[in-house]
Order: structure tokens, then sequence, then C-alpha cells
């Protein structure tokens, strides 16, 4: 498994921020290509490693690309350590539980997206455990999947993510709802994310100014979720610091919201 060596200017790393990136764009089932999801990839990690961060990154890929992925992102983390995961392609909710389908899975039932795709659940549990310091996770998989009609039953859309200490995560849609992918560069997400990310303001902020964004640019048919139980504030850009801040409670930032809690 190799990251695709992207090209784009790269700050001096910081091993207290690493990064996973996945783009996956080219499933066999699908009726066509999903090529912005590539390219959002692309656009994320040269940002990402512009501002320091040490980001492993790839396309298309398979399930033991994306499980070796993770491993590695894991042995890399310790306690110091702001860690972030992108993910774009299909996602699928079973159960109550979400799971990112890597390139390779052959779907056929419910059973197959539980044993075939990437759990969220379990991969910020296994963050947390490996002692990741701040979590922040970016999904766009949102979308309607070309497997759903397969299923005896099946709904649209990602579940709500459960949320442990000390994280962030952003989603491209609201639980149960799909995004229609625009014939753009790149996704209306991934354009609001690196817009924003130009700024040195605190990651939540650069999350909900995105979220705002989205729902703007999109008249409000696509409202991305951003939640929250960041006890930390954490900048972007390679010289952002992370210091503690009140203990506070789960936090879910809508974009109805007219009050963004910041710390």
């Amino acid at each position: 498994m190799s990251a695709p060596i992207w090209s784009g200017e790269s700050a001096p790393l910081d091993t207290n921020r690493l990064a996973l990136v996945i783009g996956n764009s080219t499933y066999p089932d699908a009726g066509s290509p999903l090529p912005q999801m590539t390219r959002d990839a692309e656009g994320l990690t040269n940002a990402l490693r512009k501002d320091g961060f040490l980001v492993d990154a790839f396309d298309n890929a398979t399930r033991p690309d994306m499980t070796r992925a993770i491993d590695h992102l894991r042995a890399r983390v310790h306690l110091n350590s702001i860690v972030l995961v992108y993910f774009g392609g299909y996602g699928i909710q079973s159960d109550g539980q979400n799971y990112l389908i890597p390139v390779d899975a052959k779907i056929w039932s419910e059973e197959d997206v539980r044993r075939q795709g990437v759990s969220v659940d379990r991969l910020l549990s296994q963050l947390k455990n490996s002692g990741a310091r701040v979590r922040l996770v970016v999904i766009e998989a949102s979308r309607r999947n070309p497997y759903e009609r397969r299923f005896r039953t099946y709904s649209h859309g990602l579940a709500p993510i459960q949320m442990s200490d000390n994280a962030l995560i952003l989603s491209s849609a609201a639980p149960g709802q799909v995004v229609e992918d625009p014939d753009e560069l790149h996704s209306q997400l991934m354009t609001a994310l690196l817009a924003q990310m130009d700024s040195l303001r605190g990651i939540e902020e650069v999350f909900n100014n995105t979220r705002n964004a989205v729902v703007a640019a999109t008249q409000g048919q696509q409202i991305p979720v951003v939640s929250s139980t960041l006890t930390e504030s954490v900048n972007f850009g390679r010289h952002g610091a992370a210091f503690p801040c009140p203990p506070s409670p789960l936090r879910l930032a809508v974009a109805t919201s007219d009050h963004t809690d910041f710390c």
C-alpha cells in the first residue's frame, strides 16, 4: 500500500499533528465514479501538509488498505497527538452504526456492510484507546449508495455518530439525508472547508463556518452537521496550539442555530 504523492507546499512537519486522508472514487458497483472524492482528498492533503500535518493519503482504498492505514496511524499516535481523519466515498448505516465502504466491497446484504465496511464508531474508539488527545473527523459519505436496492430494507444517509470526549466531527449532511454531487472541481463541503482553512481560526470555528457556508451556497438544500465534545482549542496552521478549555457537555451545532459556542 502506498500513498499517492500529491504536489503542494509542505511546512516543517509536526509529529503531534497526524492525519489520514482517504478519497474513494471508483466503485465497481456504482453507475459512475465519484471523481470529486479524489480531488477533495488531494486538496485536503495539500492543505494539511502546508499546515505541518504528517499526512498519510490514499485514493481508491480497499478494505485491507484502509485497515493497514488505520493501524499505521494508530502506531504513530502518542498522548499529545492531534489526529484528523477524512473519508470521502460511500457510507452506509446499519443497526444505527455507520460504515465507510472500501472500493473492493461486495455488498448484497446489511451483513455484508457490517463485515466489509469500516465502522466509524470502532475507528473513533481505536483512536481514543491509542491515546490521541484530540480526534477530528471529516466524513463525506452521505450519498445514495449503489447497494441499497439489494437490501430488503434500507435507509438513506448516515446515522448520528456516537461521540467520545475531546472529539470534533464534521459530516457532509444531517442524519438520514443524502447529498447530490455538483459538477464542480470540489464538493460543496470541501470547497468551503479549504477556504476556511486559510485562516488561523480554531478548528471548531472552521468547521462551523464551513457548515454555514455550505448551507448558504446550497440555499439550505445541504446542511452539514458539526458535533463537538472538544475541551481544548486547536487551530489550523502549523503554529496552531491546543490548550484546555472549561469542560462542556456534548455540543451538536445545527445550521439553523444563530449561536455558536466556542472556547
